[in-house]
């Protein structure tokens, strides 16, 4: 069945077949699911290894001709003049893009609700979210209606839907893929990762998209090797799990369970896995909230009605400003634009922005330190499953949804979520995490837990029916 094939099952498939099976999937699920915002009716099919494979990407992603919106009034018509470095390598291997999957508008949001346009559901259960702000990739991949898509992760978002919709979500080290063409919202901590249905699958893209950009001066010239030891044990190896885990006060306790389960599968393969503590940890969900509207409010001060994108006229220069920006963003942008400018102001800087660097260094040198010592560092991704739409209104609640997956964001390490067990019918996510550049055994680490997850089917991620 097309809605459960991976990347390595449509090499012996018909390609012209899976572009239309992938097409009927979209027209018969998404009203359901919404995870597009556009469909592309005419795609671009290029020759190549992956001919014909159908993808989609996240709508904050540049893609030549196609409209590129953020899930945001203020660019809802902009169509690129060119493709982002990395969609323009998978088109390159013949990758199809079949459209621009939904989330929350410029990638500040942890459900998808935050669209401008609609909310995405999760297809475990259509009364919940599919996680965020990469929601709309997550849930096309889950529901079957494209084998693979991409997503970009800031502060969890490939990771935490990945985890509330039970597929595989990758952060790679930053820097290894270029940013060109993806739009910003926190520089220092963007990053774009593939959402595929196996690590293997996941893997396979980091493969393509990985590579040093000269449109992108953060990249760096390093050659990943993502799949030749892929299949490898892990006997030997030694994770850390931070105690810090267990002191999270949301964490849910079915949740807490599945973790403990986690380790003692790492046993079972082979590994040992000791307590540790990382004390700063506990300040990296703050650390973030300053860092990251602070370069957001940098990046969006561009729309202004001025230069490209949503324009409302009015007779004076400051009132077009005003009058565009308060129509262009949603509430949750507009927070976040506020709470920036303020710690960027020259009263606040010292005392907010300039403390927030030096406690993110403080929170690399200690995870650094843990990562010089350990293979890896395991946590649940998600303190919680997917929670239903509309059920969490306050910002500080939203926010600590990201406790566990912030810390890769800072420190520019690699990190994945897989698919490991069900809290009340839905799916929740192990997190691994490992040093700069670590990203093959990161990957390797993933693939021995999705073979061996009791969860799983023969060592293939199980995918929900989707009710119609």
């Amino acid at each position: 069945m097309f809605e459960k094939m991976t990347i390595e099952d449509c090499l012996n498939y018909n390609r012209e077949e899976l572009i239309t099976q992938s097409y009927e999937r979209i027209r018969s699920i998404d009203p359901v699911i919404k995870g597009f915002i556009t469909v592309v009716e005419k795609p671009q099919i290029n020759d190549g290894p992956y001919r014909g494979i159908p993808i989609a990407i996240k709508d904050n992603i540049a893609t030549k001709g196609i409209k590129t919106t953020c899930a945001s009034k203020i660019l809802e018509n902009y169509v690129p003049p060119y493709d982002a470095t990395c969609v323009k390598r998978l088109k390159d291997y013949g990758f199809v893009i079949l459209g621009k999957t939904n989330m929350d508008e410029f990638a500040m949001g942890s459900s998808t609700e935050r669209s401008a346009f609609f909310a995405t559901r999760n297809p475990w259960d259509t009364d919940c979210v599919p996680g965020g702000s990469s929601g709309g990739s997550a849930a096309v991949v889950a529901s079957g209606q494209v084998v693979a898509a991409l997503g970009s992760d800031t502060g969890g978002s490939v990771r935490q839907p990945a985890s509330f919709c039970g597929v595989v979500g990758f952060k790679p080290t930053y820097g290894l893929v270029s940013r060109y063409g993806l739009i910003a919202f926190a520089s220092s901590l963007d990053q774009v990762g593939p959402i595929t249905k196996s690590v293997r699958d996941a893997a396979l893209m980091m493969e393509i998209i990985a590579g040093k950009d000269p449109f992108d001066s953060t990249t760096v010239s390093r050659k990943i090797d993502f799949l030749s030891q892929i299949e490898e044990d892990i006997h030997g190896m030694k994770f850390a799990v931070p105690k810090e885990v267990y002191e999270y006060e949301q964490l849910d306790g079915e949740v807490a369970e599945r973790f403990e389960e986690v380790i003692r599968t790492a046993q079972k393969l082979g590994a040992m896995v000791e307590r540790v503590k990382i004390p700063s940890m506990k300040y990296a969900v703050a650390t973030y909230y300053v860092i990251a509207p602070a370069e957001a409010s940098s990046n969006l001060a561009r729309y202004d009605g001025v230069k490209y994108g949503l324009r409302i006229e009015e007779t004076g220069l400051r009132d077009m400003y005003m009058k565009t920006r308060n129509a262009g963003f949603g509430e949750e942008v507009r927070r976040r634009i506020v709470l920036g400018t303020f710690t960027l102001s020259a009263a606040y800087y010292e005392a907010y922005f300039n403390k927030a660097l030096k406690v993110r260094k403080i929170i690399a040198n200690d995870i650094n330190q843990v990562l010089d010592k350990f293979d890896a560092i395991l946590t649940p991704t998600s303190p919680i499953p997917a929670f239903k739409v509309g059920s969490i209104s306050d910002p500080l609640t939203y926010y600590l949804m990201d406790i566990f997956t912030v810390p890769a964001n800072l420190v520019g390490i690699p990190a994945i979520s897989i698919p490991f067990g069900f809290v009340r019918n839905k799916p929740i996510g192990l997190q691994i995490m490992g040093k700069r550049f670590d990203d093959g055994k990161v990957l390797r680490i993933a693939r021995n837990f999705e073979k061996t997850s009791p969860y799983n089917d023969n060592g293939r991620i199980r995918l929900p029916v989707v009710r119609i």
